[in-house]
């Protein structure tokens, strides 16, 4: 999955349902291109764009986490309080709570620093800097190379460039992801910190308000949320758990806000989201609403259904299962509700159908053989291989950092 810090821009809060004209861009593009830095400021962005990201200096991002490697906080206070969703939490919720101690269910609050609880599985992520590499990733390719050559010589040098930074520097992890399909791509530099511990945490009937039924829901009214708080060694570096720790002193910290917003105002946001299908070609969309989106469900309900039975039966086995429970129903309601959305929107009737031809090199799979190369059947099939394989990269991936099945 993804983790790049990315700025959302939108003239409406509520961006689900409702008009909004929506952005996603990468910093490092909204520091340095122009255009980008017009079109936000046409919404109405009236901060300086330097305030939002500026390597080596004070802005915004340096006050926004990635929690974990799968969600995004924010740092709230001078002594390294972290906001982030209460789902986001839920397995180190989950961790901690027992029969007698059932956090999940009573919720938690550390009422001095000596409660808090340390979380080793955890960790939050600060970016550095972020800069676009394409030229050097893609400077030992050429057009004659076959895709698993071409995969080895990319893999390879986009490895060099992320160890350059830890060689460098060992309190900093260099990461290179590609972006449009492979025809970008960035480093983005980070500084890990992996003592962080459990703060407050509301109740599941606060933090998990209306479960299934309003999850991916708009309208909601979740009390979504959870508190953490980061710890360095005394010389305020990374360090891993000790008593000795101290709160971190972070470079900017955002201060909550009670006073709200108004209709209609300018919004911005700061994060690390995961990835979008928005470019799947409509080939992909059918793929999913027809095949892959129903075998997800199928499997994910009959896990599910397996679950209850027996976390219905025990507190003790309720609790161990809990994170399990919330990863696998998280996804379960979510492809429901996007087959019914792609559907009732027509989506696929929408997407222009593509007529050339991709060619993929995969093993046992004789694509280069197909004689008419041209045909929208022949495009259909290599198409909808590659959506596939991607899904399946996507999942992997998805598991590696959540710690869950695929399906």
């Amino acid at each position: 999955m993804k983790l790049k810090l990315i700025a959302v821009a939108s003239l409406l809060l509520c961006v689900v349902s409702g008009y909004a004209d929506e952005g996603m861009w990468l910093l490092g593009r909204l520091n340095k291109n122009k255009q980008v830095k017009q079109i936000v400021k046409e919404m109405g962005l009236k901060t300086p764009v330097k305030k939002i990201y500026n390597p080596g200096g004070q802005s915004l991002s340096n006050a926004i986490v990635s929690f974990g490697g799968f969600c995004s906080g924010v740092v709230v206070s001078a002594d390294g309080l972290v906001f982030t969703n209460h789902h986001c939490g839920f397995s180190s919720i989950q961790q901690h709570s027992t029969v007698a101690h059932d956090y999940l269910k009573e919720g938690f609050v550390a009422q001095t620093l000596s409660e808090e609880l340390p979380n080793p599985e955890l960790y939050v992520r600060f970016l550095v800097r972020t800069e676009d590499v394409t030229k050097r990733v893609l400077k030992g390719v050429s057009p004659t190379m076959k895709e698993s050559e071409r995969r080895q010589v990319i893999d390879s040098i986009a490895s060099l460039i992320a160890h350059e930074v830890s060689v460098k520097d060992s309190t900093l992890v260099g990461m290179v992801d590609t972006y449009y399909a492979g025809n970008e791509y960035w480093l983005s530099v980070y500084r890990d910190y992996t003592d962080v511990r459990l703060v407050f945490a509301p109740p599941s009937s606060v933090g998990k308000f209306g479960w299934d039924t309003d999850n991916w829901v708009w309208p909601r009214h979740t009390g979504d949320f959870a508190v953490f708080r980061i710890y360095t060694g005394q010389d305020g570096k990374p360090a891993e758990y000790s008593k000795e720790n101290i709160p971190l002193k972070p470079k900017h910290h955002l201060p909550i806000s009670l006073d709200g917003v108004s209709n209609g105002a300018f919004t911005m946001i700061l994060g690390y989201p995961g990835s979008t299908d928005r470019y799947r070609s409509s080939w992909g969309v059918e793929l999913a609403i027809e095949e892959s989106n129903p075998t997800v469900v199928s499997i994910r309900d009959k896990k599910l259904n397996v679950m209850r039975k027996y976390m219905d039966a025990s507190d003790e086995v309720r609790i161990q299962y809990a994170s399990k429970w919330a990863g696998t129903s998280n996804y379960w309601k979510y492809y429901i509700g996007q087959t019914r959305g792609l559907k009732r929107l027509r989506v696929v009737d929408k997407k222009v159908r593509p007529v050339y031809f991709y060619s993929v090199d995969i093993s046992e799979f004789a694509v280069n053989k197909l004689k008419d190369r041209g045909s929208l059947s022949a495009t259909a099939i290599v198409t909808n291989v590659q959506d596939f394989i991607v899904n399946v990269a996507k999942g992997l991936k998805i598991a590696e950092n959540k710690n869950m099945s695929v399906l």
